[in-house]
């Protein structure tokens, strides 16, 4: 970014400010707005550490260190796009219920300082990540520019809001897979899994919030609050989170069956999981709208935690799926069904009885062909 860069972005900074007067922020309010206490977003980055390892095997020098840095990374990173999202965001949160709490609503912080601290964060990002993948992480910084930074701000678009927000799923995948095996990427049908995942989680977060604000103040605030809700109807917010839950579990069953076909058994898991979130978004107040605090939620745990064991379980037990059919196979050779008279016969195997139908078909036909040559002949 160039010296005319920075002052254009310290312009767009320094704009349209509340009129009211506000204390003047000190130290704690500048961090919080960086939202450290986020970072357990970041869990997000076990999977693809896991999948790396199980996949493409450790190809780094020092493991412990790669994670470390890796995280790091990731927190930094976070808190960066964190800083601009609330600064850009002061004069829209003040209009919804709870975020008009937030640092940069109610203090009256310097733009020259924000501009300082996401600098900061970033650079120390950007720095733990050059051991790893470079470009990778200099996509999860610009996708909070594109995300928050007039004129882009895809924020205030319906659906391009979700589907840019969520894009943090798959780079987050990334990260762990680049602390293991920095050289590849993983397999697309996870990433796009992650991604359309995780669009389901932001468009169930847009659900919540939706139905919560337009009961209690209006769908007028609503909109004050975020441009893009001016698109959303709860029909509309509804049927989005159906199509990313089937496409994410389309996704899923095209990386199970490709990689590792006994995962097969976690898909249960997994579509309770979806329900139960959705079920979740549903309620007032819901921890939908706060995903940090989606750890308090003692049935989204505990299906998360089904799912981790059915994933281990399945990860080293062999099942010989195509032995236990060719059992099936012999075994079901040959049947005994009940005939319409009550009596009990002899079933022949399928390819038999499709050749004796055909044969019986081509017979009868046959027949019916001479009956009416004879009879309409003689006509």
């Amino acid at each position: 970014m160039g010296v005319q860069d920075l002052r254009s972005f310290h312009t767009l900074m320094d704009k349209s400010t509340g009129s009211a007067v506000k204390p003047q922020g000190n130290v704690l309010a500048y961090l919080a707005i960086a939202r450290l206490d986020h970072s357990t977003k970041h869990i997000f980055i076990i999977p693809g550490i896991m999948l790396a390892d199980l996949l493409r095997g450790i190809h780094v020098d020092s493991l412990g260190i790669s994670i470390g840095l890796g995280l790091i990374t990731a927190i930094c990173v976070a808190s960066a796009n964190y800083v601009i999202n609330e600064w850009f965001d002061r004069d829209f949160d003040k209009f919804h219920p709870t975020k008009s709490q937030r640092s940069a609503v109610q203090k009256r912080l310097r733009g020259n300082i924000i501009l300082l601290e996401w600098l900061a964060f970033l650079s120390l990002g950007l720095a733990c990540a050059f051991a790893n993948s470079k470009a990778m992480f200099l996509i999860f910084a610009l996708q909070g520019i594109v995300y928050n930074v007039p004129p882009l701000r895809t924020k205030d678009k319906a659906h391009i809001d979700v589907i840019s927000e969520s894009i943090n799923n798959p780079l987050r995948l990334m990260i762990g897979w680049a602390m293991v095996d920095p050289t590849t990427l993983p397999p697309s049908s996870v990433l796009l899994l992650y991604w359309t995942g995780g669009a389901f989680l932001m468009a169930a977060k847009r659900l919540s919030e939706f139905r919560e604000i337009v009961a209690s103040h209006g769908k007028l605030l609503l909109e004050r609050y975020r441009a893009s809700f001016a698109g959303y109807s709860e029909t509309s917010l509804t049927v989005s989170c159906l199509v990313y839950a089937l496409y994410s579990s389309f996704f899923l069953a095209v990386f199970l069956i490709k990689y590792r076909i006994e995962y097969l058994l976690s898909v249960p898991a997994v579509i309770a999981l979806f329900a139960q979130y959705l079920a979740l978004s549903m309620e007032p107040g819901s921890s939908a709208q706060k995903p940090e605090k989606l750890f308090r939620e003692s049935r989204l745990i505990l299906l998360v935690a089904l799912l981790a064991v059915l994933f281990v379980l399945t990860t080293f037990i062999n099942i010989p799926f195509n032995d236990v059919i060719n059992c099936l196979r012999r075994r079901t050779r040959t049947t005994f069904v009940f005939g319409v008279d009550g009596a009990l016969y002899r079933q022949r195997p399928l390819r038999l009885r499709i050749a004796r139908d055909m044969l019986l078909y081509t017979l009868l036909k046959r027949d019916l062909n001479v009956i009416a040559a004879l009879v309409f002949g003689s006509a």
